[in-house]
């Protein structure tokens, strides 16, 4: 693992704990000599996330499309600002510089694009491992819904257990580190084997 994709919030969050966590993955991303690749914005816990790699010395690698750039006021500090055309482009750019993919607490945005690559990993798109710092509970919503869709037999024990979490940033990261792609057989090819 050389970068980790993390999906982030805009927002800093109704609680200081959220920024905490932002920075504490900064720094232990660092300690590790690992580089991050993100959203490209400077607010919220992009920019938190962001400021505290750039301030430990690691690389920052920001994806933000054309139509963001100025709402989302781009990182100028950035090692290297990729602006892209789409939304599309911006994930799939994300995607293929990252060995890894971490969601911090974050809103919409951030759902989608952790339920993005989580599904791709489902459909053996990609073999990279994907995670979830779960920040005084806030992604405990998520793991019931996760539950509740295996239990009415719309998602695959297996599949829902493609996503990692920790409570902490070396916990996830060693989590991370040790995955390793499941050799179950993919949801188009009919019942799983045993």
């Amino acid at each position: 693992m050389k970068r980790v994709c993390v999906f982030a919030g805009s927002a800093a969050g109704a609680r200081r704990a959220y920024a905490d966590a932002a920075r504490a993955l900064g720094a232990v991303l660092c300690r590790r000599g690992l580089g991050l690749v993100y959203g490209g914005g400077s607010v919220g816990l992009m920019g938190v996330l962001a400021d505290t790699v750039l301030a430990g010395g690691g690389e920052v690698i920001g994806v933000i499309p054309n139509g963001l750039a100025t709402r989302e006021l781009a990182h100028p500090g950035v090692t290297d600002l990729r602006v892209v055309g789409s939304m599309h482009e911006r994930k799939a750019t994300m995607a293929a510089l990252a060995d890894a993919f971490v969601a911090l607490p974050g809103g919409l945005g951030t759902l989608e694009e952790a339920l993005e690559v989580l599904t791709w990993s489902q459909l053996g798109i990609h073999a990279k491992p994907v995670g979830a710092l779960d920040v005084e509970g806030y992604w405990d919503g998520l793991k019931r819904m996760l539950a509740h869709s295996v239990d009415e037999g719309f998602v695959r024990p297996e599949y829902a257990a493609l996503l990692l979490f920790g409570g902490a940033p070396d916990e996830l990261l060693d989590r991370l580190a040790a995955w390793r792609a499941p050799g179950f057989r993919r949801a188009w090819l009919g019942p799983a084997q045993t």
